[in-house]
């Protein structure tokens, strides 16, 4: 399953500081993103990426001998971001419910 991937790749923190910094940025190239992060390599930079684009979370455009690095909003992103809103929501439902019950018996005792 796509997702899977997706959440392998999220799983690393450096993977994830890299889409942080392309989320804050249209793209970037790879030295762009090394320059950015700073607690590994370049080589390590490239590995990341590779990581993240075959999760489908990347996109790549090659544009002379640069390649230039974006989010992809259309990928297995989707559906992660859609799986994370349903966990919380219904633990948001089941937080709101609990609280209306307490609430209700609490009006009851007085």
């Amino acid at each position: 399953m796509a997702s899977d991937l997706a959440f392998d790749a999220l799983a690393d923190p450096v993977r994830r500081e890299i889409l942080a910094v392309l989320a804050g940025r249209d793209e970037c190239s790879a030295g762009e993103l090394s320059a950015a992060i700073s607690r590994v390599g370049r080589t390590a930079v490239s590995s990341h990426l590779r990581v993240l684009r075959t999760a489908g979370l990347i996109t790549e455009r090659r544009t002379g001998r640069f390649r230039m690095y974006s989010v992809d909003p259309t990928g297995p992103a989707q559906d992660v971001i859609r799986l994370l809103q349903e966990l919380f929501q219904s633990s948001l439902d089941a937080a709101r419910d609990a609280a209306e019950s307490t609430t209700g018996a609490d009006r009851r005792a007085m």
